[in-house]
């Protein structure tokens, strides 16, 4: 079972957005260190507490600090963007780093909506046109636009024979559809929804149809986890992130609260059904305990491959997460 790496770029409270970035270079080194497999970096647009709004820049000082993890986006938001662009950007990436660079898609604002606005000049980028989109964006990555198509002469730069994986993201059956009707992976956020995505998983994979990229289905699952000596050490770092997402359904744009001020918060009774019902979308306990979650999901989904997103209330907590998963699923032994 490959175990690959989501990150958010959290900013937590009392630290600069700067030291975010700094500990994403960390985490990824430590990420290859341990043998994860892929390690994927996500666009989000003036939320205090996700520090990265460019995650093809971020991502080519990824693949620079490591040698061996295929590096990148989960995901690029393409509605905000020309699709021969990023195709060109994804190109580059593939020049500079052969064989290492994924290409993950999006079509949510990745922010509120005023922000959605002005990424799109005063106009909302909405996913009308989003599929579209993605077949301009694999033809210009493949060169495969038809020689009579008003673009046929296009040719997106640094021209090669390679080219990096596509991989359609969602929460919801849209993508997963979408996946499969054009040949595509697909990877499946279930950490943004708990519920029903088994369902798109086996539909993605009965459903798809192969193309000139995949000759079968390839489905991927994200999974929040926090992972710690035990079951209990676990539960108390999540009241950073039971914080977090509260402060989300207020409204509230601030950085991850540190594990002293989730600790100090006090709640009502509907703040705490708010938070139980957040936590249907957190695997968390000791490596044994996490292990067996996640092998039963990967079960329930039928997933090909599992990614692990993890946010805590310091850095340190964070790293150690990773460190004792990878020593649970025996990836290999840290240095």
């Amino acid at each position: 079972m490959r175990l690959s790496v989501l990150d958010q770029s959290p900013v937590i409270s009392g630290h600069a957005p700067a030291q975010a970035i700094a500990e994403t270079i960390k985490l990824a080194q430590a990420a290859e260190r341990l043998g994860y497999y892929r390690y994927w970096l996500a666009e989000h647009h003036a939320l205090a507490a996700l520090g990265d709004p460019c995650p093809e820049i971020l991502a080519t000082r990824v693949a620079a600090a490591t040698s061996t993890l295929r590096v990148g986006t989960g995901g690029v938001l393409l509605p905000y963007y020309s699709p021969l662009k990023v195709a060109e950007q994804f190109r580059m990436l593939e020049a500079l780093y052969p064989q290492r660079i994924d290409l993950g898609i999006g079509r949510a604002p990745g922010g509120d909506p005023t922000t959605a606005l002005a990424m799109g000049e005063g106009r909302y980028p909405g996913a009308e046109n989003f599929p579209e989109q993605v077949q301009y964006l694999v033809a210009y990555l493949d060169d495969a636009l038809p020689a009579d198509h008003p673009f046929g002469k296009v040719r997106a730069m640094p021209a090669g024979p390679g080219a990096p994986e596509v991989w359609l993201l969602g929460s919801s059956d849209y993508s997963g559809a979408l996946a499969a009707r054009l040949g595509l992976r697909f990877a499946f956020a279930h950490f943004i929804s708990a519920d029903g995505g088994d369902e798109v998983m086996r539909d993605y994979k009965q459903r798809f149809q192969p193309s000139p990229r995949e000759n079968g289905p390839h489905a991927l699952l994200t999974v929040f986890v926090i992972c710690a000596d035990s079951d209990a050490e676990a539960e108390r770092r999540a009241a950073s992130i039971d914080l977090r997402r509260l402060n989300t359904d207020y409204g509230i744009n601030a950085p991850v609260p540190s594990q002293a001020e989730a600790e100090a918060r006090t709640y009502t009774a509907a703040e705490r059904t708010r938070m139980a019902y957040h936590r249907r979308r957190v695997v968390l306990g000791a490596p044994t305990t996490v292990k067996s979650r996640l092998l039963a999901l990967q079960q329930q989904f039928d997933a090909d491959e599992l990614m692990v997103i993890t946010i805590t209330g310091d850095y340190g907590t964070r790293l150690e997460s990773y460190q004792r998963l990878a020593e649970a699923f025996e990836l290999c032994q840290p240095v």
